[in-house]
This record gives structure tokens, sequence and C-alpha cells, in this order.
């Protein structure tokens, strides 16, 4: 009798929620007012963690900005400032280092308090291939992509759940949804960051905090220097995205608590199809999509230094 009624909840809960997800395709969802909230964006010094900052600037909240650069979040800040931000607060933290996070985390609580938007944005690709990478430079960016995600839930999180209000934001990429050629540590990370972020939303879900909210963001290679050389075979199907596009779906995302965003729209649709297709379709439809291609004429024109977001 469970397993029937049960059953039958599953059938008409589906129904809804594709009567919804209908709807919601044409009636856009009602965004929520973030004015006075404390944001805190990881890689904020420059890119779209810059550009973000000034997005959320704009809506009234207080700010607090972490990155390596200090120099870059000092321009931030300033930036921020202008665009009518509350508050403006500026941190030098190396997000790889968990003492690092967790000290830094502690001044902004003292002096800011808690935190109720996370955005871990700050990234690094070393743009090695697998076996040419160095150990360092594979660890760092596990540390950077999806340790220091561990270590702000950590930091941030008890607040949040104590509150029952909050929203958690992993900047990752569609990197962490398709394995690509040539970005193996890289692709390991996000990998990593999505399967944590979206284990610690269900987390939520089962305990019943409903009102902190989790966002995850996989987007395809973006303009800002991070893949400097990388090309598209199919600017219609697969463009190279420009940061203003990206950062403005990211807060819509965000401000509507859309769980999953993939950029571009095509990504939902490839996505889907590497888990129907076998393993020789899979790396047909990547050779098709001009992957391998494109990342081989990054590392040609690739610095030696890893970049950031």
């Amino acid at each position: 009798m469970n397993f029937f009624l049960e059953t039958l909840q599953v059938l008409i809960l589906s129904l809804w929620y594709n009567i919804e997800a209908f709807f919601r395709f044409f009636i856009p969802a009602k965004r929520k007012n973030v004015a006075g909230e404390v944001v805190l964006i990881t890689g904020a010094g420059s890119g779209i963690g810059r550009l973000m900052a000034l997005e959320f600037a704009g809506l009234g909240t207080v700010l607090v900005l972490w990155d390596i650069n200090q120099e870059g979040i000092k321009e931030t800040a300033r930036l921020a400032k202008e665009r009518g931000a509350i508050r403006v607060h500026y941190y030098l933290c190396d997000c790889s280092d968990k003492n690092e996070v967790y000290s830094v985390a502690d001044q902004v609580k003292r002096e800011v308090g808690d935190v109720s938007i996370l955005i871990n944005n700050a990234g690094i690709v070393t743009g090695k291939k697998f076996m040419d990478a160095p150990d360092s430079l594979v660890e760092k960016t596990m540390e950077v992509n999806t340790m220091a995600h561990f270590w702000t839930y950590k930091a941030f999180l008890p607040a949040m759940l104590a509150n029952n209000h909050g929203h958690l934001v992993s900047i990752a990429s569609t990197a962490g949804l398709v394995g690509v050629n040539g970005l193996a540590d890289y692709c390991a990370s996000k990998f990593g960051a999505v399967g944590f972020a979206e284990s610690v939303g269900l987390e939520l879900l089962a305990t019943g905090k409903d009102g902190v909210k989790t966002t995850i963001v996989c987007p395809y290679f973006i303009n800002t220097g991070m893949f400097d050389g990388c090309q598209t075979k199919w600017p219609t199907l697969l463009p190279i995205l420009e940061p203003d596009y990206v950062v403005r779906k990211i807060i819509q995302a965000i401000l509507t608590d859309q769980v999953f965003l993939l950029m571009p729209r095509s990504m939902y649709l490839i996505t889907a199809l590497r888990t129907t297709l076998n393993w020789k379709m899979t790396s047909l439809l990547g050779d098709y999509l001009g992957l391998s291609d494109r990342v081989d004429h990054y590392y040609k024109n690739l610095s030696l230094l890893p970049k950031r977001h």
C-alpha cells in the first residue's frame, strides 16, 4: 500500500512540477529583494567576480570582496562604491589555503557580520595536459576550484542554517559536466565543485532548511582572458560567452532562486545527450563540436602561468 501511495504521489508531483516549469518558461519568476544582504564574492579582483560585485552594488547590498590581488580588489571596491553599494569591505585571501580562509572568514564575521549570499567564484586553470602538468599546479587547481568551497561553506553556512536564510552560489563550468580533452585537472576540479554543491543542496532540503537556496552555474568558455586562444567551431551553437551576458544571467538566476544555470542554452541538450550516448558516440559528438581542436589551439597560445577567472 505504501508503495502504491508513494508512487502515486511521485506521479502527481511530477505532473505538477512539469506544468509549473512550462508556465515559468513563459512567465518570468519574481525577483527577490537582496537590499541589505551581505554578499561575499571570492575572486572579486577581476573578470566576472568584479562584474558581479558591480551588479550587486547597484542592488543595495553590503559587499565583501576576496582576492589574492590587492590592487584588483581595491579597484573593484572603488567601482562598487560608485555603483551605490551600502558598504564595501575587501580582504586579501588565498582561497587555496584552508587556514587562511578560516582566519579571514572570522575577521569578516567580526567586522561585517554574517554572510547571507556566498559566491564561490575564484578559479584557476593550469592549461597543461595531464602528463605535462606539475603536481604542484594540479594540487593548486583542486585547492582553489574545489576544496576552497568546502572551507567557505564550513565558515559561513552555520549562520545561514541558524537563520534558515541565505544563498550558496557555485561558479563552476560546463567542464564540470562534460569531460574535455586536455583539461583533466580543471574538469576534475569543476566536477568536484558541481557534485559538492549539488549534494549540499540536497542535504539542505532533507533537513528542512528550505530558506537556504543554492545556485550552480556552468558556463562554456568566457571571454575573460582565462581561456585566451580558445575558439569555437560552431559559434551559433557554442559561442564564446561575453562576461557581461554571463553576469546578467548569474544575477538573474540568484534573484529567482534558479538551482542550475547552464550557458549557452545548447549545453542543456549536450549534457543530456552525454548521459544517454555510448562512449564512442560521446567522443564523436566532442569531435563534431570541435572541443578537442579548440583546446589544442588554446594550448599553443597559453602562457606558462595558471590563469584565473
